[in-house]
C-alpha cells in the first residue's frame, strides 16, 4: 500500500505496520470472538480496515465516522454486500433504535469529551442483549508515566474513570488490559495480568521487566456474555512488512541509486576476473 503523504497520524491506515497497527488489529481479533452472524457497528471506523476484517464473520457491518472524506474513501476501498459506511458521530449515530447486536469502539473516547452522550447513543442503537466492546488508553501509563501528550486526544481517562463511566450504563463489565512486548500484543484480564511475570536480560544478568498496560479494553452488556481471559497477537507478520517497507525505501532512495551506479563498473570487473 502506497503511503499517503497527507497522513497526519490521527487515523491508522493500512500502510502503517508498527506497534500501533499490531495493537489495533489485535482488538479487532478479540472482537471477532463475539460477532459471528451478528449485526455490528464500528463507531469511528476511520479508514475502514476494521469493519472489513469483521465482515468476514459478521452478518452485516456498519462503519460510522465523522469525516465525510474518510467515509467516501472507505466505501470505495471496501466494497462488500455486508458493509455499509455512513457519516455520523458518537453522539449522533445514523441508525435505528435496537438495531445493533455488537458495537465496537476502539480508541475513540479520548478524541472527544462527550462521553456520556456517546454512551446514551450506543445504548439507543444496541439491542437489549447487545454488547459493547470498547478500548481507551489508560491515562496513567499512556500519558502520565511517559510524560507524553498526544495532540489528537481531548479527554483521556484513568482506569477508575473508564470503569465508572461504563458501569453507569451497563450491568455487566469485563475489564481487560493490553500490553505490548517486542511485537507481541497481550490482552489479559486482571487476574492474569497480576500473575504475569516479565523478564529481560542476557547471559550475564536477568532483570524483571515492568508491565505497562497502556490500553484498557472493556466488554460490557446488560446481559450475560462469554468472558475472555487471555488473548495473544503475534506481530511477526506485521514486523516483517515493516522491514520490507524500510528496505524498499532505501532501494528507492537517491543515495542508494547513485551508489549502485558508481559501483556498477567494479561489479562488472569482479565478474570478469573472478
Amino acid at each position: 500500500m502506497k503511503e499517503n503523504r497527507n497522513w497526519t497520524g490521527e487515523r491508522l491506515e493500512t500502510f502503517v505496520n508498527n506497534r500501533i497497527a499490531i495493537e489495533h488489529i489485535h482488538r479487532y481479533a478479540l472482537a471477532k470472538n463475539y460477532i459471528e452472524n451478528k449485526i455490528v457497528l464500528d463507531i469511528a471506523c476511520g479508514e475502514g480496515y476494521g469493519s472489513n476484517l469483521m465482515s468476514e464473520k459478521a452478518s452485516f457491518v456498519y462503519g460510522v465516522d465523522i469525516d465525510l472524506e474518510t467515509i467516501s474513501k472507505a466505501s470505495c476501498k471496501y466494497k462488500k454486500n455486508n458493509i455499509k459506511f455512513l457519516k455520523g458521530s458518537t453522539s449522533d449515530i445514523p441508525l435505528e433504535e435496537n438495531s445493533i447486536d455488537i458495537v465496537v469502539s476502539f480508541e475513540t473516547l479520548e478524541h472527544h469529551d462527550k462521553h456520556d452522550e456517546m454512551m446514551v447513543e450506543i445504548k439507543r442503537v444496541l439491542k437489549p442483549n447487545g454488547i459493547l466492546i470498547i478500548s481507551s488508553p489508560d491515562k496513567l501509563y499512556y500519558s502520565d508515566f511517559r510524560n507524553y501528550n498526544n495532540i489528537f486526544h481531548k479527554k483521556e481517562l484513568y482506569k477508575d474513570e473508564f470503569i465508572n463511566l461504563l458501569r453507569e450504563y451497563f450491568k455487566n463489565i469485563l475489564l481487560l488490559s493490553q500490553i505490548h512486548i517486542n511485537g507481541v500484543s497481550l490482552i489479559l484480564n486482571e487476574i492474569n495480568q497480576n500473575a504475569l511475570s516479565l523478564f529481560s536480560g542476557n547471559f550475564n544478568q536477568i532483570n524483571n521487566k515492568e508491565k505497562l498496560p497502556m490500553f484498557l479494553i472493556a466488554i460490557v452488556s446488560d446481559d450475560n456474555f462469554e468472558k475472555s481471559a487471555i488473548s495473544i497477537f503475534d506481530g511477526l507478520e506485521m514486523n516483517n512488512l515493516t522491514k520490507k517497507n524500510e528496505i524498499t525505501k532505501v532501494k528507492n532512495s537517491i543515495t542508494f541509486k547513485v551508489g549502485k551506479f558508481i559501483l556498477f563498473p567494479f561489479r562488472v570487473l569482479k565478474k570478469i576476473f573472478s
